[in-house]
Parts: structure tokens; sequence; C-alpha cells
């Protein structure tokens, strides 16, 4: 047996003796890499085998974690082992003013970012450290809501009808996931690329399977020691195949729009209101190859498609597995929308559809955490905290969201909890789904707080108008809402849960469209 060990062909060899290299160079960048945080207090075990058992443990079970430490060390820091690193958790206003005040030279987003999901690997260091087309979600997409939102309200519409194909008044079963994340995707590419490849199956299909490969393609990656990821990325990720096949889609659109605005130039009437309309204009799109514009696009939709899906079938099976809330909310709808029709203004009428949504990402979210970032230099917080350069931090936002002591009962699930607390004289603007303030963190907070919140309420606070206003929904028989699935500090609304619809019986005339 041992002469037959020794006699494995060459090929092999090589390939275990790779692997070897491999690990050992990973535990050593690891090692090597690793903060000196020991005088930050530990959530689990602080010894090197024991983090590394609490990382695994991390990887399902994180928002327990932190918030098991959030209550232990109230208001205090602590730090948690995950697969990869420490992170530090720390919460209070101070400390998330700390953080907000800090520059991107002392704390970095995009480099948490890129440690969190390797998207500067997988996009390349271009897209991902000149993100032009950020600041045309911040600035046009915002402005233009209004006059968009015919668009909008048109393409859930007609999403939700031909995705549901509900016949007559019988009651249908849909995986829900994955039908909102085809109707977000349809809706947020009508505003992005507009029609007909809004509508385009296969365009439809990239633009979600892109979102999932990224994500794999992050976890994939973070197995290796960072020498390797560019490698990896290219070999091991589905990343450079979907882009081929989104510039396949997207690059005859983008030619002919080219061709327009040579042969127009500024007076092209008809010209698309849309995204890529202004990406074309940004003066820096003239150097752009169709693979820079196709990635910028896609990575567009990433952020778009993942979050707003996720909230969004939150909330809905939220509001299946209670049957009850949906009558409030109808009334609500059909009150404004007799009285002034489908448009931006009637949605921010909709206190009671604003708060639902607010409360359902209050106790559910996507992530157990918020604002994180890594720490570029050494950096100390008011309270003499020192976060050594290298080190990643974030803030425990689920677990403050949870705590009686900035919301009475916080454990019970209110839907009208924010339009009430509207309603009694606060501060409607603080109180709606889109505020940031350092007690509700799901968008983020300062400057770097999410840039597409705006349109993301106008799409989510649109599909649940459509939702309660035109169908009856409940989750299948004898069936119980499933918690979301938690991978590291990520939340994702359970994949396999199914939604029953059926049409509403409507007594008013008030119009769908």
């Amino acid at each position: 047996m041992q002469l037959q060990l020794l006699a494995l062909p060459s090929g092999i060899q090589v390939v275990y003796s790779l692997a070897g290299i491999v690990v050992a160079t990973f535990v050593v960048a690891k090692l090597s890499e690793r903060p000196n945080l020991d005088a930050i207090p530990t959530v689990g075990c602080s010894t090197w085998l024991g983090s590394w058992r609490a990382g695994i443990q991390f990887a399902t079970k994180a928002a327990d974690v932190v918030r098991e430490g959030y209550e232990k060390h109230k208001g205090a820091p602590f730090k948690v082992a995950n697969l990869y690193r420490w992170m530090v958790v720390v919460s209070g206003s101070q400390s998330v003013e700390d953080m907000r005040k800090a520059s991107d030279d002392e704390l970095s987003l995009a480099e948490a970012s890129n440690d969190d999901l390797k998207l500067g690997y997988m996009w390349g260091r271009d897209i991902f450290y000149n993100p032009y087309h950020i600041a045309i979600v911040r600035s046009q997409l915002t402005r233009n809501l209004g006059i968009l939102y015919p668009d909008i309200r048109d393409e859930i519409f007609t999403a939700f009808e031909e995705t549901l194909d509900l016949r007559g008044n019988e009651w249908k079963s849909v995986p829900a996931l994955q039908t909102i994340q085809n109707i977000v995707s349809r809706t947020s590419n009508r505003i992005f690329v507009g029609l007909p490849l809004g509508r385009d199956p296969d365009w439809i299909d990239l633009t979600m399977r892109f979102t999932l490969d990224i994500i794999k393609g992050g976890v994939i990656i973070g197995f290796f020691p960072k020498v390797l990821a560019p490698l990896v990325a290219r070999f091991m990720t589905s990343v450079p195949e979907n882009t081929k096949r989104g510039m396949n889609l997207l690059g005859p659109v983008i030619e002919e729009r080219l061709k327009r605005l040579d042969e127009h130039s500024k007076g092209w009437v008809d010209k698309p209101n849309d995204f890529l309309s202004w990406l074309l204009d940004h003066p820096e799109a003239s150097k752009s190859s169709v693979k820079d514009l196709t990635l910028r696009l896609l990575s567009i939709n990433f952020a778009a498609i993942h979050t707003s899906s996720n909230s969004f079938t939150q909330a809905l099976y939220i509001l299946a597995a209670n049957p009850q809330y949906i009558q409030p909310l109808r009334e609500e709808v059909e009150a404004i929308v007799t009285k002034d029709g489908w448009s931006k203004g009637s949605l921010a009428k909709m206190r009671k559809i604003d708060s639902f949504l607010k409360e359902c990402q209050r106790v559910e979210g996507i992530d157990c955490v918020s604002m994180l970032r890594k720490a570029m230099k050494d950096f100390t917080f008011s309270d003499g905290t020192v976060l050594p350069k290298g080190a990643m931090v974030a803030i425990a936002s689920q677990a403050a969201s949870l705590d009686n002591a900035i919301h009475e009962n916080a454990e019970i699930f209110d839907p009208f909890r924010f339009a009430n607390m509207a309603d009694e004289g606060g501060d409607g603007a603080k109180n709606s789904f889109v505020s940031t303030d350092p007690a509700y963190l799901v968008f983020g907070y300062g400057r770097h707080a999410c840039p597409g919140r705006f349109f993301a309420a106008t799409e989510l606070k649109s599909m649940l108008a459509h939702v309660v206003l035109s169908y009856d929904i409940k989750l299948e028989d004898n069936a119980t809402r499933l918690r979301s699935l938690h991978i590291g500090i990520h939340m994702v609304a359970h994949p396999t849960t199914k939604v029953m619809f059926r049409r509403a019986y409507r007594s008013c005339s008030v119009s769908l469209l």
C-alpha cells in the first residue's frame, strides 16, 4: 500500500502539493493579517481553535451571537469571530456618530465591502473604485422618480398579472421569493434599461442569477489567500460568463443608443429617460467599453434586486401569516387612490403602507449589523476604544431594533407603529421608511446611506399597495412562517416558502392603473 501511494501519478501529486500549499498559505495569511484586538472583550471563545469553532457557528447564528454581545456589553464594544476574521461590534448613538463622522481614510466602506463580498475582484478595480454610476443613482434616478412613476406603476401591474397568471377566483400557490425577484427585476429594469430589454426573459434571468452568483463567488474567493483572489474570481466564479451574456444582450442596445446620440446630439426628442441614457451621458462613458457599461448596469441590478426582493418577500410572509392586516392597508390605499390616483405623491400619503414596510425591516431586515467598515488606520472611538488598522467594525443594528429601551414592546410586531407615532405628533419624515438615524440603520447613515433608498421605497410601497388592493393572500394550508435564513451577517427570506394568491373582491371602482 505504501509503495502504491508513492507511485501516484505525478499530476495527482502536484494537485495534492498545491492544495497543501494553498491551505498552509491561507492559514498563515489569516494569522498574519489579524489585528491585535486583545483589549476588546470577546463573545464566544477567544482561543485560536475556539475562535475557528465560533466562526463556524457565526455562519448560521450571527444574529443570535451579536444580540448576546449587545445585551452583555450594552453600549460597549465587543468582538465576534466569523469564518475569515474577527469583527468588532459597537452600539449606541455616540458610536454611530463616531462612525458617521469618520473619513474614508479612517473607516472605509469600500474596503469593507471588498473584504466581505470580494466585489472588487469580480467587477474589476475601475468599476469598484470609480463607481460614477452610483452618483447617477443618487442624482438623476432620485430626481426623476415622479416623472417615471407611471412606468413603475405600469410594470408592477403588468409583472404581477403575467407572473401570477391567476384564473378566475381560485387560489394559486407560488414560490414567493422567486416570484418577487422576477417582479422586482422587471420593475427595476423598466427604469434601468427601458423596454423591450427590461422585459426580456433572458435579461431578467441574468440579472437575478448575477445577484446569486456574486454572493456565491464572494464566499468561494474568501476561502483562498488574497494573492489568489483575482485568479479565483476569473476561473472559479460565474461572473465572467455572466458578463459575456450581459454584453450580448445589452451591447446592441448600447450601440443603437450611441448611434442615435451621434445622429441627433442634443436634439434627440424621444430619447429614452432611463438609467442607461443617464449612464451614456456621463463624461466618462465615452472612454468606457461595452463590457464596462454592462458591468455597471449589472452591479446596479445586484444592489437593487437582492435588497428589494428580500425586503418585500419578508413583508409578504408577515402579511400572509397575519391576514388581519390586509383590510386596514387596503382601505388606506383605496381612499387615497380613489381621490388622487396613482402617483408618487399618493404614495407619500400612505402612512400605513410605509409603516408596515418599516416595521418589517425593524424586526427582520437583511443584515443583523449595519455600517460595516474597515479601519484603514488606528481609529479611536469617543469612549477611548482603539480600533487597530485592518480591523472590521459594524453597528449592532438589529439587536438595537429589538431593544425595549429604544422601541416600546420591541419584541412585538406592530404594523402601524411608525404611522401612529407620526399621527401622535411625531416627526413624519423621521418615522418614514426611508429615514436614516442612529436608531434605524436599515439604509445606513450619513454620507454613505443607501443612494437608491428613495427608488427602493417607491418600488416597494407601490408593490405592497398593489398587492393589498388586488389580491387576498395567505400561506399554504397549515404552513407557518419560516425564519429567514442566516448566512453570516446577512439574512435571507426563506427561499422555498410558498404564498397563495387570489384576486380580491373590491366593491369600489378604484383604478388599478
